[in-house]
């Protein structure tokens, strides 16, 4: 590290002393600096390989917010800055959202000298590559479960046909990586995969979203939009979500599907879509029938073939098997060196309800990997709190992923899209926005 330059931002004096003592025989320059409000100014003007940055500023304000605000002001300016941040043990779950939003890594305040070292040289270590942003989505569905076994027979089965496809699970099951799935192995596999998330699309913005519009259709219409069943012509369109389109609005995609064509808002052409239709829903959807909340015209429209997905609960030993599986990306992710799952933390996965299925779990591993301090997970790196049942433990996790995706997705529909007045609102500037939108694929 001694050909690298780092900057050192907190408003601590003796902070800054101890660790441009420590540091500066380890990298070729040691930057410090107190006031916050001069990293505009820092940023803009020098490089530097890594800054560390302190999570909060004002006197007896433990929010984390001025960080977050600064994180996110450094990334817009430098997106592949490396910034490392300082935390105090009671703001871990601060730390742990920051990196979602971009951190590189976080180090405890008081630190141990060497894992300070370590940890400066794990963000180092992959210098030539490009940072990971987002853990890979496994290609194969993963389940040694007979009830797993049975799906991806299915899937296999079903995807060298165009038959239409409806996945019903809870959430957080994979319905998404199933369709993935099903695209994969079809013939449709070289050309493009679409993804619609109904469920964060208003109403007023349906049909532009799905079919398009023509320059002049509505306001804020200043060119032509290509909708998402355009896109995927030739490939494979996934209606993620479809039990959230309002009754007002089936007819129209049952339309669509029947003809095989759509129409642009704001025209009268019709134009022709070719694209294999993959459905997916946690809704109970033949209760919503007989509700007469959803067409069934509709329904069978579009489940040809059905493929139920069972919670992880019903899954036995597949808990852990996914337990390894995400253990090994976010260790790699976050250069963590854990060598796999205590006996006793083994025995509280399997005994969890797990209402949030696979993706609690997996949410619940990259929490565990980035705060533990110890080469094996163990039950101190999870949050723990008793139900009535004192036999029945309850990991308690933190969406915080999920919760943001649903905030973005809520204040888009708030203000129709619009990402200036959504930003505003949000309290981040518009590039963060951006940044956000693009990472969760909305």
């Amino acid at each position: 590290m001694h050909d690298k330059n780092i900057l050192i931002i907190d408003d601590d004096v003796d902070i800054l002393n101890a660790a441009k003592l420590l540091l500066k025989r380890h990298f070729q320059k040691v930057e410090i600096e107190k006031n916050p409000d001069k990293i505009p100014y820092l940023v803009n003007n020098f490089t530097f390989d890594v800054i560390l940055l302190d999570m909060n500023f004002s006197r007896d304000v433990n929010t984390g917010n001025e960080g977050f605000f600064w994180l996110d002001f450094i990334l817009d300016k430098k997106k592949d800055q490396k910034v490392i941040l300082f935390t105090a043990f009671g703001g871990i779950e601060m730390a742990v959202r920051a990196i979602k939003n971009g951190a590189s890594d976080f180090i405890l305040k008081p630190w141990i000298n060497d894992k300070l070292l370590e940890t400066l040289s794990g963000v180092f270590s992959k210098k030539d590559q490009k940072e990971i942003q987002e853990a890979p989505t496994p290609q194969s569905i993963i389940g040694e479960s007979e009830e797993m076994k049975k799906v991806a027979e299915l899937i296999k089965q079903v995807a060298a046909t165009d038959a239409n496809i409806l996945i019903l699970g809870e959430n957080g099951t994979g319905k998404d990586l199933v369709a993935r799935e099903i695209h994969q192995f079809s013939k449709r596999k070289d050309k493009k995969f679409v993804h619609a998330d109904l469920g964060s699309v208003s109403e007023n913005l349906f049909e532009s979203e799905l079919f398009g519009h023509v320059k002049g259709a509505f306001t804020d219409a200043r060119e032509e939009r290509t909708g998402r069943f355009q896109e995927a012509d030739k490939g494979t369109i996934f209606l993620d979500e479809i039990g959230n389109v309002p009754m007002v609005l089936q007819n129209k995609l049952l339309f669509a599907l029947q003809n095989r064509n759509i129409v642009k808002v704001g025209s009268n052409t019709q134009v022709p879509f070719d694209a294999r239709l993959i459905c997916a829903t946690n809704e109970a959807i033949y209760e919503r029938v007989e509700e007469k909340t959803f067409r069934q015209d509709l329904l069978f429209r579009i489940n040809t073939i059905e493929i139920n997905l069972p919670p992880l609960r019903e899954r036995g030993q597949d808990i852990l098997l996914l337990a390894e599986h995400f253990l090994g990306i976010y260790a790699k992710k976050y250069n963590r060196k854990i060598k796999g799952l205590s006996g006793p933390l083994q025995k509280k996965l399997m005994a969890y309800h797990w209402p949030g299925n696979v993706r609690e779990l997996q949410h619940v591993i990259e929490r565990a990997v980035i705060i533990t301090q110890n080469t094996m997970l163990n039950e101190d790196d999870f949050v723990v709190r008793k139900t009535n049942n004192t036999n029945n433990p309850v990991v308690e996790t933190y969406y915080l992923e999920d919760l943001e995706k649903q905030l973005i997705i809520k204040t888009l529909k708030k203000h129709n899209g619009n990402i200036t007045d959504a930003s505003k609102e949000m309290g981040i500037s518009r590039q963060a926005l951006y940044r956000r939108i693009e990472k969760f694929n909305l």
